[in-house]
């Protein structure tokens, strides 16, 4: 195509791109989240001490060499002394072996506490997602949850790999050598100090214009991974419509050219900073040199003043700075890591809002009597009621359909059965136990729920169905496959019931992935089944496959039916439309004909579209 020998494109500025929050950055420092990371750096705190107590040893290891080079100068080569020549190269190979092991210890230590933590991040992240309630993912985005489990728990670990003792080595690597030069000639060193307030000055510059690059850097990075991620997931639309070239020019010009434009940006300040730093150790260091020279030649009085003290304290000088360029150039991490955090501890924070009582107890086997009393509904950050005084008795064994506009609350209802929603008034009971009563595990194991867009993961057909039961025998297996109409299509796979699926199951057709689906509801044999638009995505000749299997599939359990293709309900032993949250019909088909109301309207519809 012709968009892909375009010269790069003129960089756009945006910086209106979309908001996200997860591109915000909070305080600079937060007290209360450093002290939620302490606890998760806790159990390896000895670990942690361990690691600092080396790279204190490798600082004053390193520290030591100038003031070695001075005894060289003054009392090995001035003395015409080879002794102390020869003591000085042993020192700085026993001073190297030391700063050798002692980096390579620091650095193994803490890259296995980066990954332990990383470790129980990931496992307590994993285990709150699992036991969150439905409402959360309908309300988040599944592209930013993986963020925050992947991009911003490495954050934390970049963090404390190498940047947390990073910052007490090139602490204590500033404190050691303030002391050296102190020691060495206390008036020459106030001479150097005079360059710290410029160099001050210039590190808040930075500091700030750092802060706020960094904000425009993230919020860059998250628009290119959204559009990026919205066009690998619709592909198939953005083909469909012939969308290639433009949707190429937007990411290059708008999206790219943005976070090309503020990553240079970015580079513009660091790239003026560490020179500017180093401009000032040039400073610092000419003024040490012309200063002590002097005082060398005794123009200057500045106490005793040796050519070996004047070089020695030229090369502490020069180390003087580079501490300093380290402490800054972790600042994006340290702020980074803040932000990072804060998202983490945000997700974990998220309540669970369906919820096993403290008193809850497993649900005895299930018979299938279902009731609503006055059960209303709307969600928690929505007042707007979604069901509103809804009462049902369902006998153990009946069939009912549910049917009405999209967003009448069909399917709340049978959400409310699961319990994957506690209602906001009124009771759900089965067997006439409130289902607030009884463990989330022990009903939904007696559960089954066949969905509009079936879900199987990648794995085998035989995983996917023997889901509910990893235990499951190979003959289960294909008795529920057999049941449903998916035994002779899963043998026709290569491989048979152990072909790999794909993620998604994207080696199936939509028709075969809800065949797959039924045969994983009916191998778990539950008690109440309910069937979510299960038909909706299917053809009519794999529709009379299913409705050939569904006699099976319901025999002696309760069965929930949600479809807006009626021809699937029919034989409902009742049938409920729903219409703004509220049962406005009941009775069974012929009884729902006869009355001629919405029901009838809807039939008749129906009926039409499909002559």
């Amino acid at each position: 195509m012709s968009f892909q020998a375009q010269a790069r494109p003129q960089l756009v500025a945006r910086p209106g791109a979309p908001p996200q929050d997860d591109t915000i950055i909070g305080k600079a420092y937060d007290p209360q989240i450093t002290r939620r990371l302490l606890k998760y750096l806790a159990p390896y705190r000895r670990n942690i001490f361990v690691a600092i107590a080396l790279a204190t040893v490798s600082t004053f290891a390193g520290a030591a060499g100038p003031y070695r080079v001075k005894i060289a100068l003054d009392n090995g080569i001035a003395a015409r002394d080879e002794r102390v020549l020869l003591q000085t190269i042993a020192f700085f190979l026993v001073s190297a072996a030391v700063m050798w092991i002692t980096t390579y210890a620091r650095v193994r230590i803490m890259a296995v506490i980066g990954q332990s933590v990383i470790f129980d991040l990931h496992r307590e992240l994993f285990a709150h997602l699992q036991a969150l309630s439905l409402g959360f993912y309908t309300r988040m985005a599944v592209g930013r949850i993986i963020a925050r489990v992947i991009n911003d728990v490495n954050v934390l670990r970049e963090m404390i790999t190498w940047a947390l003792i990073d910052i007490f080595r090139s602490a204590f690597d500033l404190v050691g050598i303030v002391i050296a030069m102190v020691l060495l000639n206390a008036q020459l060193s106030l001479v150097t100090f005079l360059v710290l307030p410029l160099m001050f000055v210039a590190t808040e510059i930075f500091r700030r214009r750092a802060r706020a690059s960094y904000r425009l850097v993230r919020s860059a990075i998250g628009w290119v991974n959204a559009v990026l991620n919205e066009n690998i997931v619709g592909v198939r639309v953005v083909q469909s419509f012939s969308r290639e070239e433009t949707n190429y020019r937007h990411f290059a010009e708008r999206v790219n050219g943005n976070n090309l434009l503020v990553n240079n940006r970015a580079a513009l300040i660091v790239s003026v900073f560490f020179p500017t730093i180093d401009l000032i150790g040039s400073v610092a260091l000419g003024l040490a040199i012309y200063v002590g020279g002097l005082a060398v030649f005794g123009s200057v009085n500045l106490g005793e003043l040796t050519v070996g003290t004047l070089t020695a304290f030229a090369l502490y000088i020069d180390r003087f700075f580079n501490p300093i360029r380290q402490l800054s150039n972790r600042y994006n991490t340290f702020q980074a890591t803040m932000a990072g955090s804060e998202r983490i501890f945000e997700l974990l924070d998220t309540p669970i809002t369906v919820r096993d009582a403290t008193d809850a107890r497993a649900i005895p086997p299930i018979r299938g009597a279902v009731e609503f009393r006055d059960v209303s509904f709307h969600y928690e950050d929505d007042n707007i009621p979604v069901l509103e005084q809804i009462n049902l008795r369902v006998a153990p064994g009946q069939t009912i359909a549910l049917v009405g506009e999209t967003g009448a609350g069909k399917s709340t209802i049978a959400k409310l059965v699961s319990r994957f929603y506690d209602p906001s008034a009124g009771a759900v009971l089965i067997d006439g136990i409130d289902l607030r009563a009884v463990t989330q595990i022990s009903l939904r194991r007696q559960m089954g729920v066949v969905l509009q867009d079936p879900f199987l993961f990648a794995g085998t057909v035989r995983d996917n169905i023997a889901y509910g039961d990893p235990n499951a025998t190979n003959e289960s297996v294909q008795a529920a496959a057999r049941a449903v109409g998916a035994h002779d299509f899963i043998a026709a796979l290569d491989g048979g019931y152990d072909a790999l699926v794909g993620e998604g199951g994207a080696i199936l057709s939509g028709g075969q992935k809800q065949l797959v689906s039924f045969a994983r509801a009916l191998h778990a044999n539950p008690r109440i089944l309910i069937l979510d638009e299960a038909t909706s995505s299917v053809d009519t000749q794999t529709e009379r496959v299913i409705q050939a299997a569904l006699e099976k599939l319901f025999k002696d359990r309760t069965v929930f039916v949600i479809a807006h293709r009626l021809s699937t309900i029919t034989r409902a032993d009742k049938i409920m439309v729903i219409e703004k949250g509220k049962i406005a019909e009941e009775g069974t088909h012929a009884q729902l004909l006869e009355k001629r109301g919405r029901y009838f309207d809807l039939y008749t519809m129906a009926f039409a579209e499909r002559k």
